[in-house]
């Protein structure tokens, strides 16, 4: 009997074993594809880009502009304060460590858009959402002084680095162009 033209397949049924080397392929791929897409830090910490807004609207223009094109930078930076700062409190830490993961899942290393009830839900909204949960269960923990000083920390470090980074240099796509005007643009 021969199998002319046909493609070799295994009949047995997979193993546990290479269904969780699957997985753990597939997550490799996932993070490694996520990370590649994101900001390079040397583009956010490029020396010749930096300088002083000429006014206050110029200013406000470089942080809306800034937040829509390093939005996941930002992200990362001030959970890397809040982090920090919870180094000395085992408690909040086993709690951001289990936030984290949920940040991973979430907002890092999703290849698609989130769908709620068949709804689309934007990547800003999951920020904003998971940024308030991240706060509000690391607050119950006890730690509250130094996640709020955290917070704080962070929040200056974004702006103070948004206003003094210069936008000549950045091009966002389409959709975050739009995303960027409709922000800088006065309401109707």
């Amino acid at each position: 009997m021969t199998n002319y033209g046909t493609i070799p397949t295994s009949s047995s049924s997979p193993t546990p074993t290479t269904t969780n080397l699957e997985f753990l392929s597939r997550a490799k791929h996932r993070i490694k594809h996520s990370l590649s897409t994101r900001r390079p830090w040397s583009l956010m910490f490029h020396l010749r880009s930096f300088s002083l807004p000429r006014s206050f609207p110029d200013a406000i223009s470089r942080v809306r502009t800034n937040l829509s094109f390093f939005q996941s930078n930002y992200a990362i930076l001030s959970l890397l304060v809040l982090f920090l700062s919870l180094l000395w409190h085992p408690i909040s830490l086993i709690v951001f460590v289990l936030l984290l993961a949920a940040w991973l899942f979430l907002y890092f290393l999703r290849d698609e858009p989130l769908l709620i009830l068949n709804r689309t839900v934007s990547d800003r909204v999951v920020l904003a959402v998971m940024a308030v949960l991240t706060i509000g269960l690391l607050l119950l923990t006890g730690a509250t002084v130094n996640i709020l000083v955290a917070v704080l920390i962070g929040v200056v470090v974004v702006v103070v680095h948004a206003v003094v980074r210069g936008t000549d240099d950045l091009y966002l796509d389409e959709e975050e162009a739009a995303a960027a005007a409709a922000l800088t643009s006065p309401a109707s």
